[in-house]
């Protein structure tokens, strides 16, 4: 198993421990995702499974219309592209310029998986904090994106009819914590809580 199979799977069973945590009834409560209930956020992390499957040929198997057995399918397609070397291996264009498909998952899915991981659980009511070192990464990576790119994160439709990568950045104090910070810097309020 590579390394990047086995930090998706630690991601993917934190993102899979809080939807099977929700209580009924929950799915409908909104999100920090302007726009986005509890189970949007679940059916956009979904979506992104399949985003990365199309590049090598793939597609998002038939699932449950269940939360947790459809989160549970696009995982088990993604966990077979990583297991699979040859498509792994396989390079493609991405909106951030060509690369593996393993490479796409390790820079795109996860951090999808980690920071919509903290809204689902904001909209859960579960403890939404994020593992330290993945803040730190994080925060590295998204300060380190070109000002150009990052204008264009920001941009709704940049990348597509519907896509919107980066909200609008939320003004947090410099002395905030760092996980505070990285949220406000990729467009969310630190601070949100349900009115």
């Amino acid at each position: 198993m590579s390394t990047i199979a086995d930090r998706y799977r630690k991601h993917a069973d934190a993102f899979e421990r809080r939807i099977a945590a929700a209580r009924p009834g929950q799915w409908t409560s909104p999100s920090p995702c302007e726009k986005w209930t509890a189970r949007d956020v679940v059916d956009h992390i979904i979506m992104m499974h399949g985003a990365m499957l199309r590049p090598v040929g793939r597609e998002l198997s038939p699932a449950p219309s269940d939360v947790l057995g459809a989160f549970q399918a696009a995982r088990a397609d993604v966990e077979a592209l990583l297991g699979d070397p040859a498509a792994a291996t396989t390079e493609s264009p991405t909106p951030s310029g060509p690369m593996t498909a393993e490479d796409h998952v390790d820079k795109v899915l996860i951090d999808d998986l980690i920071l919509h991981g903290w809204d689902l659980a904001k909209a859960l009511g579960q403890d939404a904090t994020i593992d330290q070192a993945e803040v730190e990464r994080l925060w590295t990576t998204n300060t380190a994106i070109p000002a150009e790119m990052m204008a264009k994160f920001r941009t709704p439709g940049a990348f597509g009819p519907g896509i919107e990568v980066l909200g609008p950045e939320v003004p947090v104090a410099t002395d905030a914590p760092l996980q505070d910070r990285l949220l406000g810097f990729i467009g969310r309020d630190p601070h949100w809580t349900h009115r």
